[in-house]
């Protein structure tokens, strides 16, 4: 029973070391770029994980993408650009301001407005039509049918 522990927990142990990346920098500059880089860009796949948290295989492969441009030289918004180009401006986390983006948050803010217009426009107009409803059903009533309508909203009052 001991031995089946023993290689249980020897196979946790060095699976736990499976999942790290083992890259070799040029200069601490170039790994501290490379991790800054793999913090900034999304993972396209995961949508919220920036790539440096992300196991699915495209942030893999970003992340080895990453460390290959850094080894040929390319400095860090060289690299951002290559990604952008390739993945699109989702894979940033400040996306720049274009008429999409300015139109995702404009048209539910009119939208909204105009609700609240469309609201305020109907009711008043509800309440003259129903008065008005009510001048003219008393119009067409005779004297006998207007006292009773009265004496019907008095009570009701």
């Amino acid at each position: 029973m001991k031995k089946i522990t023993a290689l249980f927990f020897f196979f946790i142990h060095f699976s736990a070391f499976a999942a790290i990346d083992a890259l070799n920098f040029a200069s601490p500059q170039q790994e501290n770029d490379y991790h800054a880089l793999t913090q900034e860009l999304r993972c396209p796949q995961c949508q919220n994980n920036n790539i440096a948290d992300s196991n699915a295989t495209i942030a893999v492969d970003m992340r080895a993408k990453v460390f290959e441009l850094l080894q040929e030289g390319k400095q860090k918004q060289e690299i951002v650009d290559y990604m952008i180009a390739r993945y699109g401006h989702f894979v940033t986390y400040n996306p720049p301001l274009t008429a999409a983006t300015l139109a995702l948050w404009v048209v539910p803010a009119l939208l909204v407005l105009f609700g609240v217009v469309m609201i305020f426009r109907r009711k008043p107009h509800q309440a003259q039509t129903s008065q008005s409803a009510v001048n003219f059903e008393q119009e067409s009533l005779s004297e006998a049918q207007r006292q009773r309508l009265n004496a019907l909203l008095k009570e009701k009052e």
